[in-house]
């Protein structure tokens, strides 16, 4: 192994670097999840939302062609 013909300042430097990446990777990991979460929520807020006004005005639009054939 490399490391065990390093220095010790050096072997535990490379230590470090190899936890504080990993350990940035995953922080970085769930930020990104949570960003994708709250993106999914308020694409699923937006369908909803057209959804409900779709339906309202398929509705309304119904109502006026009941409406037009009861008096004609």
């Amino acid at each position: 192994m490399i490391a065990s013909f390093a220095p010790p300042v050096l072997a535990d430097a490379v230590h470090r670097w190899a936890v504080d990446s990993q350990q940035r990777a995953r922080h970085n990991a769930m930020l990104a999840a949570t960003e994708c979460a709250q993106r999914r929520a308020e694409r699923e807020d937006v369908d909803e939302f057209f959804t409900a006004l779709y339906a309202a005005s398929a509705a309304a639009t119904d109502t006026r062609a009941d409406a037009r054939a009861a008096h004609g």
